[in-house]
């Protein structure tokens, strides 16, 4: 399985009303340091089972997302995360 797919699978299985930080799931998808790897691979993720809303920088912050920083938070907040 590629690094991808791990991370994917990883992020698929983060539930509503929680979030993991980008360094949480590159450790859980097997490359702790590879952080914005994640970032990258979660910026061209348009399949709505991977909830990559849910994945957050470390400081806090909410972090990008590919369909607006504004809606993620909309989403967060709707889901109880924030």
């Amino acid at each position: 399985m590629s690094f991808k797919e791990r991370v994917l699978a990883v992020v698929a299985r983060i539930p509503a009303g929680a979030t993991m930080t980008y360094k949480e799931v590159a450790a859980a998808a097997g490359n702790p340091r590879a952080y914005r790897a994640v970032g990258n691979i979660l910026n061209k993720n348009y399949n709505p089972d991977v909830p990559c809303h849910r994945v957050v920088r470390t400081d806090g912050a909410t972090g990008g997302y590919n369909r607006g920083r504004a809606r993620k938070i909309g989403i967060l907040k709707k889901e109880g995360a924030i």
